[in-house]
């Protein structure tokens, strides 16, 4: 079974938003969770959604599942403190669902709207493959390595360099049993899966997903992702979908 662990739990303070958390926020008359969420809705590839939300909003959530018809989402959980809590949460809820070994879990942010089918399929034949998928994109500037005093330690060769984006997918036990090994070392201050699994040694796999793909956690970054959508909408020109 592959199931999305979606989190959305965070409120968005960079977003200088005084009414709604970030996930909430419209564009195209939709709100930007919905817009993601559909695309897992939309893959043949996805057979059951998680989403980690923020508790006060876990209501107004379900809400929107049923307005827009969202048939595959089987829990919305209490998102946490962090990132790494949320996932977590949503993690547990995954194996809830289904119990049996060799299920994917296929994490990503509620804010990254700009995802489409085809990374999703390419994230869950890597993790077929390979036992893991990083979605990534190429560096199109240059890396810079700074140290404590904020000069330059080393610049990265930029063919080498690739930024690390979302969906993060793996073997849902596996996934599961190092946020139990971070628990246990009483260690939280994961950024993302990816991190967490190559702090343990883990080998970690690439999947190139689309430049557009940004996480929407800024004024700049929603204004960017309307444009985009604006772009899609008329002239259909990035590549969007399968």
């Amino acid at each position: 079974m592959n199931i999305a662990v979606i989190f959305a739990g965070g409120v968005g303070k960079r977003m200088n938003s005084k009414d709604l958390p970030k996930q909430f926020l419209k564009i195209h008359g939709k709100p930007i969770i919905i817009h993601t969420l559909e695309i897992f809705e939309e893959s043949s590839e996805i057979d059951a959604i998680v989403v980690a939300c923020v508790e006060e909003w876990m209501d107004y959530l379900r809400d929107l599942v049923r307005k827009y018809n969202l048939h595959k989402i089987k829990k919305v959980v209490k998102g946490g403190k962090s990132g790494q809590e949320s996932i977590y949460n949503g993690l547990l809820a995954a194996k809830e669902i289904n119990n049996a070994k060799g299920n994917i879990v296929i994490i990503h942010d509620g804010v990254r709207p700009l995802i489409n089918l085809k990374t999703i399929r390419d994230n869950v034949n890597s993790v077929k493959k390979n036992g893991s998928a990083i979605t990534v994109v190429k560096a199109k500037e240059t890396l810079l390595i700074v140290d404590k005093n904020e000069t330059i330690d080393t610049v990265p060769d930029r063919a080498h360099s690739r930024l690390a984006r979302a969906p993060q997918s793996f073997y849902l036990d596996d996934i599961l049993s190092m946020h139990k090994e971070s628990i246990k070392n009483k260690k939280f201050d994961f950024i993302d899966s990816c991190s967490m699994m190559k702090y343990y040694g883990k080998t970690l796999f690439l999947v190139e997903g689309p430049q557009e793909n940004i996480k929407v956690t800024t004024p700049d970054d929603f204004y960017i992702m309307r444009a985009i959508l604006d772009a899609k909408e008329d002239a259909q020109i990035y590549g969007f979908g399968d």
